[in-house]
Protein backbone atom coordinates (compact mmCIF):
# COMPACT_ATOMS: atom_id res chain seq x y z
CA UNK A 1 0.00 0.00 0.00
CA UNK A 2 1.44 3.68 -0.53
CA UNK A 3 1.79 6.15 1.36
CA UNK A 4 -0.57 8.08 0.44
CA UNK A 5 -3.17 5.59 0.73
CA UNK A 6 -1.94 4.60 4.20
CA UNK A 7 -2.53 8.02 5.68
CA UNK A 8 -6.06 7.89 3.94
CA UNK A 9 -7.05 5.38 5.60
CA UNK A 10 -5.31 6.44 8.66
CA UNK A 11 -7.83 9.53 8.17
CA UNK A 12 -10.97 7.56 7.92
CA UNK A 13 -13.45 8.27 10.92
CA UNK A 14 -14.61 5.32 13.15
CA UNK A 15 -17.35 3.26 12.41
CA UNK A 16 -21.13 4.60 13.31
CA UNK A 17 -21.44 2.43 16.17
CA UNK A 18 -19.52 3.34 19.41
CA UNK A 19 -19.59 1.57 23.17
CA UNK A 20 -18.65 3.09 26.34
CA UNK A 21 -18.26 0.79 29.39
CA UNK A 22 -19.25 2.59 33.11
CA UNK A 23 -19.42 1.71 36.38
CA UNK A 24 -22.22 2.18 38.85
CA UNK A 25 -20.10 2.49 41.76
CA UNK A 26 -20.71 -0.27 44.65
CA UNK A 27 -23.72 2.06 46.71
CA UNK A 28 -26.66 1.88 44.81
CA UNK A 29 -27.33 4.50 42.94
CA UNK A 30 -25.58 7.03 45.28
CA UNK A 31 -21.74 6.36 43.57
CA UNK A 32 -22.67 6.17 39.90
CA UNK A 33 -21.17 9.79 38.39
CA UNK A 34 -23.01 12.15 36.26
CA UNK A 35 -20.90 11.64 33.56
CA UNK A 36 -21.79 8.05 33.87
CA UNK A 37 -25.67 8.49 34.77
CA UNK A 38 -25.75 10.71 31.26
CA UNK A 39 -23.65 7.61 29.35
CA UNK A 40 -26.67 5.36 30.60
CA UNK A 41 -29.91 7.44 29.91
CA UNK A 42 -28.49 8.25 26.28
CA UNK A 43 -27.84 5.43 24.94
CA UNK A 44 -29.70 3.67 22.15
CA UNK A 45 -29.03 0.36 23.64
CA UNK A 46 -28.13 -0.28 27.47
CA UNK A 47 -27.22 -3.39 29.03
CA UNK A 48 -26.12 -3.65 32.78
CA UNK A 49 -24.39 -6.18 35.32
CA UNK A 50 -25.49 -4.97 38.96
CA UNK A 51 -25.52 -7.15 41.88
CA UNK A 52 -28.54 -5.32 43.73
CA UNK A 53 -32.23 -4.92 43.24
CA UNK A 54 -31.96 -1.24 43.79
CA UNK A 55 -29.76 -0.49 41.36
CA UNK A 56 -31.87 -2.73 38.40
CA UNK A 57 -34.51 -1.31 38.81
CA UNK A 58 -33.37 2.68 39.17
CA UNK A 59 -31.42 1.72 35.82
CA UNK A 60 -34.49 0.63 34.12
CA UNK A 61 -35.86 3.74 34.87
CA UNK A 62 -33.00 6.09 33.28
CA UNK A 63 -33.33 3.91 29.74
CA UNK A 64 -36.12 1.84 28.59
CA UNK A 65 -33.94 0.02 26.72
CA UNK A 66 -31.38 -1.84 29.56
CA UNK A 67 -31.22 -5.48 29.40
CA UNK A 68 -29.28 -7.59 31.87
CA UNK A 69 -26.22 -9.66 31.25
CA UNK A 70 -27.16 -11.39 34.62
CA UNK A 71 -28.89 -14.25 31.89
CA UNK A 72 -25.20 -15.29 30.49
CA UNK A 73 -23.91 -17.36 33.46
CA UNK A 74 -25.15 -20.65 34.06
CA UNK A 75 -24.42 -22.51 37.33
CA UNK A 76 -21.86 -24.89 37.35
CA UNK A 77 -20.48 -23.46 34.15
CA UNK A 78 -17.41 -21.82 33.26
CA UNK A 79 -17.18 -18.04 33.42
CA UNK A 80 -15.21 -17.38 30.88
CA UNK A 81 -18.34 -18.93 28.47
CA UNK A 82 -20.46 -16.02 30.38
CA UNK A 83 -17.64 -13.67 29.41
CA UNK A 84 -18.21 -14.47 25.71
CA UNK A 85 -21.70 -14.56 25.69
CA UNK A 86 -21.72 -10.70 27.03
CA UNK A 87 -18.71 -9.36 24.93
CA UNK A 88 -20.95 -11.26 21.85
CA UNK A 89 -24.33 -9.72 23.05
CA UNK A 90 -23.33 -5.67 23.59
CA UNK A 91 -20.56 -5.99 20.40
CA UNK A 92 -24.18 -6.97 18.42
CA UNK A 93 -26.18 -3.83 18.70
CA UNK A 94 -22.34 -1.49 17.92
CA UNK A 95 -21.91 -3.33 14.58
CA UNK A 96 -25.56 -2.30 13.71
CA UNK A 97 -24.69 1.29 13.95
CA UNK A 98 -25.77 1.95 17.87
CA UNK A 99 -24.79 4.02 20.24
CA UNK A 100 -24.40 0.88 23.03
CA UNK A 101 -23.76 2.03 26.90
CA UNK A 102 -22.78 -1.32 29.46
CA UNK A 103 -23.18 -0.77 33.21
CA UNK A 104 -20.87 -2.85 35.56
CA UNK A 105 -21.43 -2.44 39.46
CA UNK A 106 -18.08 -1.01 41.21
CA UNK A 107 -15.37 0.13 38.59
CA UNK A 108 -15.80 -1.50 35.39
CA UNK A 109 -12.18 -2.50 35.05
CA UNK A 110 -11.49 -3.89 37.95
CA UNK A 111 -11.97 -7.74 37.68
CA UNK A 112 -14.00 -7.46 35.02
CA UNK A 113 -13.34 -9.64 31.49
CA UNK A 114 -15.72 -8.56 29.36
CA UNK A 115 -15.50 -4.74 29.43
CA UNK A 116 -11.39 -4.58 28.58
CA UNK A 117 -11.79 -7.27 25.83
CA UNK A 118 -15.10 -5.51 24.59
CA UNK A 119 -13.35 -2.48 24.19
CA UNK A 120 -9.94 -4.08 22.44
CA UNK A 121 -12.52 -6.04 19.99
CA UNK A 122 -14.48 -2.81 19.15
CA UNK A 123 -11.57 -0.49 18.65
CA UNK A 124 -9.94 -3.19 16.63
CA UNK A 125 -12.79 -3.32 14.05
CA UNK A 126 -12.65 1.08 13.61
CA UNK A 127 -15.35 1.69 16.09
CA UNK A 128 -15.03 4.22 18.82
CA UNK A 129 -15.19 2.46 22.49
CA UNK A 130 -14.13 4.00 25.78
CA UNK A 131 -14.27 3.41 29.83
CA UNK A 132 -15.45 5.57 32.42
CA UNK A 133 -14.43 4.63 36.20
CA UNK A 134 -16.55 4.54 38.83
CA UNK A 135 -15.83 3.44 42.48
CA UNK A 136 -14.48 -0.06 43.34
CA UNK A 137 -14.65 -2.38 46.48
CA UNK A 138 -10.86 -1.05 47.27
CA UNK A 139 -11.69 2.17 47.37
CA UNK A 140 -15.06 1.75 49.90
CA UNK A 141 -12.26 -0.84 51.76
CA UNK A 142 -10.02 1.89 52.26
CA UNK A 143 -13.07 4.07 53.46
CA UNK A 144 -14.70 1.72 55.87
CA UNK A 145 -11.26 -0.30 57.44
CA UNK A 146 -9.39 3.01 57.70
CA UNK A 147 -6.27 2.26 55.77
CA UNK A 148 -4.19 4.57 53.98
CA UNK A 149 -2.65 2.42 50.68
CA UNK A 150 0.36 5.65 50.94
CA UNK A 151 1.79 4.75 54.54
CA UNK A 152 2.77 1.04 53.85
CA UNK A 153 2.25 0.40 50.32
CA UNK A 154 -0.45 -1.97 49.36
CA UNK A 155 -0.58 -5.09 46.95
CA UNK A 156 -3.30 -6.59 45.04
CA UNK A 157 -3.71 -10.04 44.06
CA UNK A 158 -6.44 -12.21 42.83
CA UNK A 159 -6.93 -15.40 45.66
CA UNK A 160 -6.04 -17.89 42.63
CA UNK A 161 -3.52 -16.25 40.79
CA UNK A 162 -1.49 -15.66 44.06
CA UNK A 163 -1.63 -18.88 45.22
CA UNK A 164 -0.49 -20.87 41.96
CA UNK A 165 1.74 -18.24 40.23
CA UNK A 166 3.37 -18.46 44.27
CA UNK A 167 3.33 -14.29 43.66
CA UNK A 168 6.26 -12.36 45.71
CA UNK A 169 5.05 -9.85 47.69
CA UNK A 170 6.11 -7.14 50.62
CA UNK A 171 4.47 -8.63 53.98
CA UNK A 172 5.22 -5.17 54.99
CA UNK A 173 2.99 -3.54 53.22
CA UNK A 174 -0.69 -4.18 53.04
CA UNK A 175 -2.27 -7.47 51.23
CA UNK A 176 -5.50 -7.64 49.40
CA UNK A 177 -6.45 -10.66 47.84
CA UNK A 178 -9.62 -10.65 45.33
CA UNK A 179 -12.34 -13.01 45.01
CA UNK A 180 -11.13 -15.09 48.20
CA UNK A 181 -14.52 -16.72 48.36
CA UNK A 182 -14.13 -18.59 45.22
CA UNK A 183 -10.56 -19.30 45.22
CA UNK A 184 -9.64 -22.04 43.00
CA UNK A 185 -12.92 -22.39 41.05
CA UNK A 186 -13.26 -21.56 37.71
CA UNK A 187 -17.18 -22.23 37.30
CA UNK A 188 -20.06 -19.82 38.32
CA UNK A 189 -21.37 -19.98 42.22
CA UNK A 190 -19.15 -23.12 43.13
CA UNK A 191 -20.02 -25.23 46.04
CA UNK A 192 -17.23 -25.45 47.94
CA UNK A 193 -13.88 -23.77 47.86
CA UNK A 194 -12.73 -24.77 51.72
CA UNK A 195 -10.16 -26.59 49.79
CA UNK A 196 -8.67 -23.18 47.85
CA UNK A 197 -8.59 -21.47 51.31
CA UNK A 198 -6.54 -24.01 53.03
CA UNK A 199 -3.89 -23.58 50.47
CA UNK A 200 -4.29 -20.07 50.79
CA UNK A 201 -3.86 -19.97 54.63
CA UNK A 202 -0.96 -22.37 53.92
CA UNK A 203 0.75 -20.16 51.70
CA UNK A 204 0.28 -16.94 53.76
CA UNK A 205 1.57 -18.95 56.87
CA UNK A 206 4.59 -19.11 55.73
CA UNK A 207 4.97 -16.07 55.67
CA UNK A 208 2.81 -14.17 58.41
CA UNK A 209 2.39 -17.11 61.05
CA UNK A 210 -0.88 -18.64 61.72
CA UNK A 211 -1.75 -16.35 64.71
CA UNK A 212 -2.04 -13.32 62.30
CA UNK A 213 -5.11 -11.72 61.78
CA UNK A 214 -6.49 -10.73 59.09
CA UNK A 215 -10.04 -9.24 58.00
CA UNK A 216 -12.60 -10.51 55.51
CA UNK A 217 -14.34 -7.06 54.03
CA UNK A 218 -17.23 -6.97 52.09
CA UNK A 219 -18.74 -3.66 51.18
CA UNK A 220 -22.60 -3.02 51.17
CA UNK A 221 -24.54 -1.91 47.89
CA UNK A 222 -27.23 -0.41 50.35
CA UNK A 223 -27.14 3.01 52.00
CA UNK A 224 -28.77 1.88 55.38
CA UNK A 225 -26.78 -1.42 55.67
CA UNK A 226 -23.23 -1.58 57.17
CA UNK A 227 -20.17 -3.42 55.40
CA UNK A 228 -19.40 -6.55 56.50
CA UNK A 229 -15.90 -6.47 58.26
CA UNK A 230 -14.92 -9.77 60.22
CA UNK A 231 -11.47 -10.21 61.66
CA UNK A 232 -9.89 -14.03 61.88
CA UNK A 233 -6.51 -15.45 62.09
CA UNK A 234 -4.86 -16.87 58.67
CA UNK A 235 -5.10 -20.59 60.86
CA UNK A 236 -8.88 -19.97 60.71
CA UNK A 237 -9.36 -18.87 57.84
CA UNK A 238 -10.61 -22.16 55.82
CA UNK A 239 -13.78 -22.27 58.50
CA UNK A 240 -14.44 -18.69 58.69
CA UNK A 241 -17.09 -18.71 56.65
CA UNK A 242 -15.89 -16.66 53.51
CA UNK A 243 -18.62 -16.06 50.56
CA UNK A 244 -17.79 -14.77 47.22
CA UNK A 245 -18.22 -11.34 47.48
CA UNK A 246 -15.69 -10.94 50.17
CA UNK A 247 -12.00 -9.68 49.69
CA UNK A 248 -9.34 -10.62 52.52
CA UNK A 249 -7.15 -7.86 53.44
CA UNK A 250 -3.95 -8.56 55.20
CA UNK A 251 -2.42 -6.00 57.32
CA UNK A 252 1.05 -5.29 57.43
CA UNK A 253 3.84 -6.92 59.74
CA UNK A 254 6.01 -4.61 61.45
CA UNK A 255 9.33 -2.92 59.58
CA UNK A 256 11.87 -1.10 60.64
CA UNK A 257 13.66 1.34 58.20
CA UNK A 258 17.08 0.15 56.58
CA UNK A 259 19.99 2.27 57.70
CA UNK A 260 21.36 2.61 54.47
CA UNK A 261 18.23 3.89 53.21
CA UNK A 262 18.17 6.79 55.59
CA UNK A 263 21.80 7.81 55.35
CA UNK A 264 21.98 7.87 51.78
CA UNK A 265 18.17 10.38 52.44
CA UNK A 266 19.84 12.26 55.16
CA UNK A 267 17.02 11.02 57.54
CA UNK A 268 17.09 9.98 61.21
CA UNK A 269 15.37 7.43 63.01
CA UNK A 270 14.22 10.20 65.20
CA UNK A 271 12.94 11.98 62.19
CA UNK A 272 11.01 9.43 61.59
CA UNK A 273 9.17 9.56 64.73
CA UNK A 274 6.93 12.58 63.36
CA UNK A 275 5.65 10.81 60.12
CA UNK A 276 2.43 9.03 61.75
CA UNK A 277 2.85 5.50 61.64
CA UNK A 278 1.54 2.45 59.38
CA UNK A 279 -1.21 0.55 60.61
CA UNK A 280 0.58 -2.48 61.39
CA UNK A 281 -0.55 -2.70 64.74
CA UNK A 282 -3.82 -4.59 64.45
CA UNK A 283 -7.06 -4.92 62.57
CA UNK A 284 -10.23 -2.93 63.06
CA UNK A 285 -12.96 -4.66 65.60
CA UNK A 286 -15.56 -6.34 63.96
CA UNK A 287 -18.65 -5.51 63.57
Amino acid sequence: MSSRRRSRAKAEPPRRGSLVIVGTGIRAVRHITPEARDEISHADKLFYLVNDDVSELWIKTLNPTAESLASCYVRGESRAIAYRRMIVKMLAPVRAGSRVCAAFYGHPGVFVYPSHEAIRLARKAGYEARMLPGISTEDCLFADLGVDPARSGCQSFEATDFVIFRRKFDPSSSLLLWQAGVIGSMVYRPRNVTFGLRALAKYLAGFYGGQHEVVLYEATPLPLFEPVIRSTTIDELPAAGVNGAMTLFVPPKSRRPDPEGLRQLRLSRAKLRIIPPCWDSGVPSAR
